[in-house]
């Protein structure tokens, strides 16, 4: 019964996104307000849970761990927007339309090169809702309408989540657990190795059913070639090295051979100029009614190598900086020891180091990127007032998801659920596991948060049963990854970019299928290693 309590907010919010289609602003309040009640009456908050501090103390602390975390995600949006509205209002998302035209007529190659490789490879390096929010725009540039953007970024970017910000999910299982890194990341890329390709293979198939075709012909060779070329090097990084390089450098290793590839195959077809030239391009319709990028439509765009550059510095910049900042460690030392945080009695407390946070390096990268393309002052004061006008609403819907996961989190009904999922699937409980870091990541938003959350859960429930341990760690963490596609702030954070603001329970109908099936995969992988 107190399960069933537990679940009604998440219930609530399922049923007004994915069957009334409310956006995610209404619903999150809607969960938010139900969330609070159901703690206050059902689980005691203020007074059976956090007595110490009554329930004036809780609710003010349940808040500020809510607005902090609204504060550090539209960190990464505002600039992630505006980087965006400058492309667009420098000309530069029209020249590197026009280059990706030439390194490959097919629209749905592109799809794997933006919405593969390169939110991997921001998720390996930023992480925290800049994938998407960065690679959305650009597959709208390309030619992709907007919710067909995000849902395939969404999906795209969930596989790397488990090594995402430099491994920094790994961080929290370490430390509540007697394994070391090594164990813990080779135990969690086994489940992506095996099952991968399959998140890959539906993103293609939507990404194909956005260009109004069929999934066939060569690129199905494409889409095995995108996905070996990252899931075998994540994995022999994530066995071998450990857990903070394996999205990272398996994205900058399997984009490097991927186009290596395609450059080849092009060279080999003897017409490297021609967009119909490329594997599969044939069966490829135009996106929105046009050939993604040709150069045709954007003759009068300049595609030289000093205005490719230039069109790409905020880019360039950016992975320059999560390089600098992340690899090279007197860098990462110093600039890590800048923290700032937070308590409030009762254990609420925040904290950030904002010199590294990937929204300060966007910033960065958006002065540096406008300095760079000399962009006049009316065109960097739009770009920042379109901004900050779309922020309003995912402001909005940010705040009321976040309300909704810190008073479950902190009533206890996110722990009360977990407990009861394997009190009630006993021997079958591996098959559970995923499930349980889907959950956290759903509530939370964030692949880290879920693993402090479940760790000890998955322990303790593991040698309640008589199960080996690491398996089922290894199932937490990648179920951890496997929610991020359906976490509603990041649904919102990531079609915010896009104007998808209202719209997000579209994209939630789109992803929560292959979560689900990814999900389940990975529970009867974790079966059988147990």
């Amino acid at each position: 019964m107190l399960a069933l309590l537990a679940a009604l907010p998440i219930l609530l919010v399922l049923a007004l996104m994915l069957g009334l289609r409310w956006p995610a602003s209404r619903a999150g309040i809607a969960g938010a307000a139900l969330a609070l009640a159901v703690a206050i009456f059902g689980f005691g908050l203020g007074t059976e849970v956090l007595p110490e501090v009554g329930l004036v103390g809780s609710l003010a602390g349940v808040a500020a761990e809510a607005g902090f975390t609204s504060a550090t995600i539209l960190w990464i949006i505002l600039p992630a927007l505006a980087i965006y509205h400058l492309q667009v209002r420098t000309g530069g998302t029209d020249v590197l339309r026009v280059a990706l035209g030439r390194l490959s007529g097919d629209p749905r190659i592109l799809a794997l090169l933006i919405a593969w490789f390169f939110t991997l490879f921001m998720e390996g390096g930023a992480g925290f809702g800049s994938p998407v929010a960065l690679a959305a725009p650009f597959l709208v540039g390309v030619g992709y309408k907007p919710l067909v953007a995000v849902v395939i970024a969404m999906i795209g970017n969930g596989v790397g989540v488990s090594f995402g910000a430099i491994g920094t999910p790994i961080v929290p299982m370490v430390a509540a657990t007697g394994f070391d890194r090594l164990e813990l990341s080779a135990a969690s890329a086994i489940y992506h190795l095996v099952f991968g390709l399959v998140p890959l293979v539906v993103m293609m198939f939507i990404a194909s059913r956005g260009t109004g075709t069929r999934m066939a012909g060569s690129i199905w060779g494409w889409t095995i070639l995108a996905g070996a070329a990252f899931l075998v090097p994540m994995w022999v990084i994530a066995t071998y090295v450990g857990p903070e390089l394996p999205t990272l450098g398996g994205a900058l290793v399997g984009m490097a051979l991927f186009v290596v590839v395609l450059l080849l195959v092009r060279r080999w077809r003897g017409a490297p100029e021609a967009a119909d030239a490329d594997p599969g391009a044939a069966d490829a319709a135009p996106v929105g009614g046009r050939s993604a990028g040709t150069p045709e439509e954007f003759a009068d765009v300049d595609t030289s190598a000093r205005e490719l550059l230039r069109a790409g510095a905020p880019y360039l910049i950016l992975i320059t900086l999560v390089l600098l900042t992340r690899l090279v460690p007197p860098v990462a030392d110093l600039l890590d020891d800048v923290v700032v945080s937070w308590t409030l009695e009762g254990g609420f407390a925040g904290s950030i180091a904002p010199l590294t946070h990937p929204g300060t390096l966007l910033v960065v990268s958006f002065l540096l990127g406008a300095l760079v393309q000399r962009a006049a002052p009316p065109k960097l004061g739009g770009a920042l007032t379109t901004t900050l006008t779309q922020l309003v609403p995912v402001t909005i819907a940010l705040l009321a998801m976040l309300l909704l996961a810190r008073t479950m989190v902190r009533s206890g009904m996110t722990e009360v659920l977990a407990e009861a999922a394997a009190g009630s699937t006993a021997s079958a409980w591996p098959v559970f596991a995923p499930l349980v870091g889907v959950l956290g990541t759903f509530v939370t938003g964030s692949g880290t948060a879920s693993n402090v959350l479940f760790t000890d859960l998955q322990v303790a429930t593991a040698e309640q049963l008589g199960f080996d341990t690491l398996p089922l760690l290894g199932a937490q963490n990648f179920g951890a990854s496997v929610g991020n596609p359906i976490a509603p702030h990041n649904i919102v954070a990531g079609g915010a970019t896009v104007g998808l603001t209202g719209s997000e329970a579209d994209v939630m109908r789109r992803t929560i299928g292959i979560t689900l099936v990814y999900a389940v995969l990975g529970g009867l992988l974790a079966l059988f290693l147990v």
